[in-house]
């Protein structure tokens, strides 16, 4: 059973990423803050639900959370400052955007800089632990995927709507095939042997 709160104040803040590990595409991080009254039994870290289930709980979520955001960090931004500072960075703008403003933010992993001056804890698996990390993972997760859905539609044939931008070997046989887009990471490892491919 998750908890609700972690730290005693009302204005607690949960937030968490998607699309770390992935080759394509934005890293995403969103930040919610729920309600005392907040109750739901399916809830949980996002990559233990179905995607049907992450899909009926959004709207939930998004209706019933005091205050909720989200934000993408793109390929060329990810390329200049690393995969973990732009994980940051999306949870940093997700969490400004927020209203009432956060008293305390607990952040799912080991790592995260301060943001101003609000008191934070870094929470291992948090998503699993904290309905609010549960809920900022299922808006991330859920955003990030309808953007790369819709980035599909422009290069199908890397099926992105399929395997999000994750490192499948169809997506690394379509790297090696056809090449890299404007979406992809540079800066990552695209394929095993990185000598393959012409950057």
């Amino acid at each position: 059973m998750l908890k609700l709160n972690y730290s005693g104040f009302e204005y607690e803040c949960g937030t968490d990423e998607a699309g770390r590990g992935c080759l394509a595409g934005p890293v995403t991080a969103a930040a919610v803050i729920l309600p005392s009254t907040f109750k739901n039994t399916i809830l949980n870290d996002s990559k233990k639900l179905t995607k049907i289930n992450r899909n009926t709980l959004r709207p939930i979520i998004e209706k019933e959370a005091l205050t909720f955001a989200f934000s993408h960090i793109f390929p060329t931004e990810i390329d200049k400052i690393n995969i973990l500072n732009a994980s940051i960075l999306a949870m940093h703008q997700s969490i400004e955007q927020l209203n009432p403003v956060p008293e305390f933010i607990i952040v799912d992993g080991n790592k995260f800089k301060p943001l101003n001056e609000i008191p934070y804890d870094t929470i291992i698996k948090g998503d699993g632990k904290f309905l609010s990390i549960a809920a900022a993972s299922v808006i991330a997760k859920t955003s990030r995927d309808t953007y790369m859905e819709h980035i599909h539609e422009e290069f199908p044939m890397y099926n992105w709507k399929q395997n999000k931008g994750y490192p499948t070997k169809e997506h690394r046989d379509a790297i090696k095939k056809y090449g890299v887009t404007k979406y992809h990471r540079k800066s990552f490892r695209l394929l095993p042997n990185q000598l393959q491919l012409d950057l």
